[in-house]
């Protein structure tokens, strides 16, 4: 008993682990495949080097990405609308620790890239070795 005890134990915490999946499954957003290594010794991206800062970086992504120092790490966020259809008006702003998506004026977090909507930030892996940090989906 014990040993099927164990065992079925076992199994539950193999399964339930977390990994690096995130689930990017957003209507408005396609999934781009992209890989961005970002030095923070240059001055452009050096602020990364702090908690609770920014750094805007376009050309990748649907409409750029937003990488956001946590103080425990990195979080990297499309910088497209996650509640509108691509368009004109469906790049974000950062506002402080939000970003804010002019069409509709709602505000998400950068440090869980939660707001008041359905859908949030569409979010992309990030890898850090050093100075480098590393955006990839």
């Amino acid at each position: 008993m014990k040993k099927t005890l164990s065992l079925v134990l076992l199994v539950f915490m193999l399964t339930c682990c977390s990994s690096n999946d995130i689930n990017n499954n957003n209507p408005y957003i396609p999934n781009y495949s992209f890989t961005v290594s970002i030095n923070t010794d240059l001055a452009a991206y050096n602020n990364l080097k702090f908690a609770s800062n920014a750094i805007y970086y376009s050309g990748v992504g649907a409409k750029g990405i937003f990488v956001f120092n946590t103080g425990s790490g990195y979080n990297a966020f499309d910088a497209a609308c996650p509640n509108q259809p691509i368009s004109a008006c469906a790049t974000m702003t950062l506002n402080g620790i939000n970003a804010v998506c002019p069409c509709d004026k709602e505000e998400y977090s950068l440090f869980t890239g939660l707001s008041t909507l359905k859908y949030p930030l569409k979010q992309y892996r990030v890898e850090v070795n050093g100075s480098i940090i590393r955006v990839y989906n």
